[in-house]
């Protein structure tokens, strides 16, 4: 079902990797991932995210402070049975695990730019296929998914647009004007003011907004207790 990033011919598994007709071949990693993110596709040496900005966000999700938040995008795309799913953006893969969960009989597909965090979401559910590839060129044909998700993580709209299929839909998720206000007013003298509704006026001609609700609750964060010796 994958296709090529750089002839968008469909790509065969190949010793070790994947390749396609034109001879365009990519390796699998031994952590189960495909980098599908050609040189000439990067706009830096390493995009996305670093080891330690993984780690430190893989470290505060474990504590589930979001955790309503991945139950609550499970259950909404339970609803839609997809026959295929992908998880655009997906980070070290805490959300695309839950998703995954939820939909045991799918063919799940999670992307996301930065190399290390691919290779840690390939520990939490090794029935996805996990890809390193471009959000603007994502590695699977036209009107192929039934179900995307976007969790805090930019989007391009039109090539969402492109993969699904008729009867398809995508689930945004995102912050509001009052996201973690109470920590932003002690980090900042001044508060941006945010529009909630500001990614609505990007969708496109010949998508529909269908559903928006607003999750809300209280976390505490609280500094670890440093052990004396």
């Amino acid at each position: 079902m994958l296709t090529c990033p750089l002839c968008s011919a469909p790509l065969a598994n190949a010793e070790n990797g994947v390749a396609c007709p034109a001879g365009h071949r990519f390796d699998r990693a031994r952590q189960g991932y495909l980098n599908l993110l050609p040189v000439q596709h990067k706009n830096s040496r390493a995009p996305g995210d670093n080891q330690a900005m993984v780690d430190a966000r893989r470290t505060f999700l474990e504590e589930g402070h979001y955790a309503p938040v991945a139950r609550r995008l499970a259950e909404l795309a339970a609803g839609y049975a997809p026959r295929r799913w992908v998880d655009i953006g997906c980070g070290e893969g805490y959300y695309s695990a839950q998703l995954a969960e939820a939909l045991p009989g799918s063919d799940g597909y999670a992307l996301d730019i930065s190399r290390e965090a691919v290779k840690r979401g390939c520990k939490r559910a090794p029935g996805v296929t996990w890809l390193v590839a471009s959000m603007a060129r994502i590695p699977l044909p036209s009107a192929s998914c039934q179900l995307l998700t976007s969790v805090f993580s930019p989007l391009d709209w039109a090539e969402a647009q492109r993969l699904l299929a008729p009867g398809g839909g995508l689930l945004r998720v995102g912050p509001t004007r009052d996201h973690l206000m109470e920590l932003r007013q002690r980090l900042y003298d001044e508060v941006r003011e945010y529009v909630d509704d500001k990614h609505l006026a990007q969708v496109p001609a010949g998508m529909a907004h269908a559903h928006s609700e607003t999750l809300t609750y209280t976390l505490k964060l609280i500094a670890p207790t440093r052990a004396l010796h």
